[in-house]
């Protein structure tokens, strides 16, 4: 298309750093052509009620694309009947990557798909000399993801998502049971996970230290970028408790009103969007394609598990990267989920959960 692109790629685990060099840029009215942004609230709240993006549901529909694309993931990219930006993925939150190996030597056939069972693996890993579940939570929302798949796994999806529409209340016995449940959980992780990035603890899988992460596909991509080959060296299951369900984390790119070369933006969005772009890009990254039609038969065998779960599952938003809740609200979940891990103070925990909510949900 003879179109030089300019990479502003701003380095950081969840795009903690990007985001506020872009917000910055879009508060000092210096936007990007174009931006990379979680879909759901982190979007709409920060970008859209602010009056700073241009609608693009006419566009997709001139270009016959509208209809490429599921409802929900639409849904969570629009705002008042407008979609405000374009998926060029979905990757899942819930999940448990696993080194085959580590499980071989400690006599381990099958993973539980309950908690209490992996929390018993967990203890047989620990005997056997292994870290059972490597975390780095060095950017803090580590650890929120950590936790956001337990509060899953404890309220089940539908309770889950009533979180964000108004139908489960804050004060829902579940919460406290996922604060239990988290805090067996994290018996089992490396004492030095707080000067680790998410990277380094995957890697702790790849290196043999650790039998277990808890991280989204992004993962999965790391550990091909390393050598590992899916369902070799490493498999994968989602969550325990968490089966029939599927964490949303979406990356999406959108048009910024006064964007200074706005029809190459729009060029750059039309690749975005196009099959051929979301199948170049979706099977490096380590994610499935936000289309409908793509072709399957260009994803291993974690990407073709994610996309059947994908069709079939409970979608569930993702709270740490920022689809389920404003970005007030999941500051403030980090910073107890952190603190908690630290003092172990479940009263506290609870009631700094359901003060965020106050400020930010209600």
């Amino acid at each position: 298309l003879d179109v030089e692109i300019i990479n502003a790629t701003v380095a950081g685990g969840a795009g903690t750093n990007a985001k506020a060099v872009l917000k910055t840029r879009m508060l000092g009215g210096n936007p990007p052509d174009s931006f990379q942004v979680h879909g759901g609230m982190e979007l709409i709240d920060t970008y859209v009620i602010t009056d700073m993006m241009e609608p693009l549901t006419d566009i997709l529909e001139s270009w016959g694309i509208l209809d490429k694309f599921p409802e929900d993931i639409m849904t969570i990219c629009s705002y008042e009947g407008e979609v405000y930006s374009i998926p060029v993925n979905v990757h899942r939150g819930n999940v448990v990557f696993i080194n085959n190996e580590i499980l071989t030597k400690v006599g381990i056939d099958k993973v539980p798909t309950d908690g209490p069972g992996f929390l018993e693996v967990c203890a047989r890993i620990e005997d056997a000399g292994y870290i059972p579940l490597s975390l780095g939570d060095k950017d803090k929302w580590e650890a929120g993801h950590l936790f956001e798949t337990v509060l899953l796994s404890a309220l089940g999806p539908d309770k889950y998502n009533g979180l964000w529409d108004g139908t489960t209340g804050f004060e829902d016995p579940g919460i406290e049971r996922a604060i239990i449940i988290f805090e067996e959980l994290i018996k089992y992780v490396n004492e030095d996970h707080a000067a680790l990035t998410w990277q380094d603890a995957t890697r702790m899988v790849f290196d043999g230290r650790a039998a277990f992460n808890v991280m989204g596909d992004w993962a999965e991509g790391y550990l091909k970028t390393l050598g590992w080959t899916p369902g070799e060296e490493f498999s994968w299951m989602a969550v325990p408790g968490t089966e029939g369900s599927f964490m949303v984390v979406t990356d999406t790119f959108g048009l910024p009103k006064g964007a200074p070369n706005r029809e190459n933006a729009l060029k750059w969005l039309e690749i975005v969007a196009s099959v051929e772009g979301q199948d170049a890009f979706n099977p490096i990254k380590g994610s499935i394609p936000a289309r409908l039609d793509a072709d399957k038969s260009l994803y291993d065998p974690y990407l073709t598990w994610s996309m059947e779960d994908f069709s079939t599952n409970a979608l569930c938003p993702s709270i740490a990267h920022g689809s389920a809740a404003p970005e007030g609200f999941i500051t403030e979940l980090n910073d107890a989920v952190n603190i908690f891990i630290t003092t172990k103070d479940r009263a506290a925990f609870l009631s700094a959960i359901e003060n965020a909510a106050e400020d930010y949900i209600y």
